[in-house]
């Protein structure tokens, strides 16, 4: 094996298991939030549908994650949106938010259960109180991938999340998804906004439950 290769394989010596001490731009978001003036604007048979919605995003710190040099510090998400006074679930969405100090990249995960995943990047300052990221379509590192059906008639393009922290310890986000829609040439911008306020402190990661 010649040394760029070994490279690959070379662990950091030191990490510190604090994730919430690590979490940079990131750190703020840690903790249970939730927010009663979402926004969201879809497509629908009749055209563009503006709905309000509310919003609850738990964010729990997790342990130092390492791919060989590389160190990522992040959040496990879960953001749960229902319309107000309707029971049914709005949307359902799981993943990670990333943060890589040696890079200042962010990069955010999800999954939703229609069947679709997708990554995005962008990149911070440490102390940042805002940041943006971008997910394209074909991208090798920051894409889509969705099941036949929506691939077919609801294709994404890729999309933008910004995310806004503010001084009152709240956060926003604004998020731009780009549609092909079947039988339609002109594409469809589905945008989703809140403002989120915490209810509950985050948990500390397993290590810092039971440092060894």
């Amino acid at each position: 094996m010649n040394d760029v290769t070994a490279g690959i394989f070379t662990e950091p010596e030191h990490v510190d298991i604090d994730a919430l001490r690590n979490l940079g731009p990131l750190a703020p978001l840690a903790g249970v939030w939730e927010g009663e003036r979402g926004v969201d604007v879809h497509l629908s048979a009749d055209g563009p549908k503006e709905e309000a919605f509310v919003e609850r995003y738990d964010l729990q710190p997790l342990d130092p994650q390492l791919n060989g040099p590389q160190l990522l510090y992040g959040l496990r998400y879960w953001t749960f949106v229902l319309r107000p006074h309707r029971p049914s679930t709005f949307h359902d969405q799981v993943g990670y938010w990333l943060w890589e100090p040696a890079t200042g990249t962010i990069l955010q995960t999800l999954t939703i259960p229609r069947g679709q995943i997708a990554m995005a990047i962008g990149r911070a300052a440490a102390d940042a109180r805002s940041f943006e990221l971008e997910c394209r379509f074909g991208s090798p590192t920051n894409g889509t991938c969705s099941n036949p059906f929506l691939d077919h008639a609801k294709r994404t393009l890729g999309y933008t999340i910004k995310v806004d922290i503010h001084d009152d310890g709240s956060w926003s986000y604004e998020q731009v998804t780009l549609l092909q829609i079947l039988g339609r040439d002109e594409l469809f911008r589905h945008t989703d906004r809140n403002r989120l306020y915490r209810v509950a402190a985050p948990k500390p990661n397993w290590l810092m439950r039971d440092p060894k």
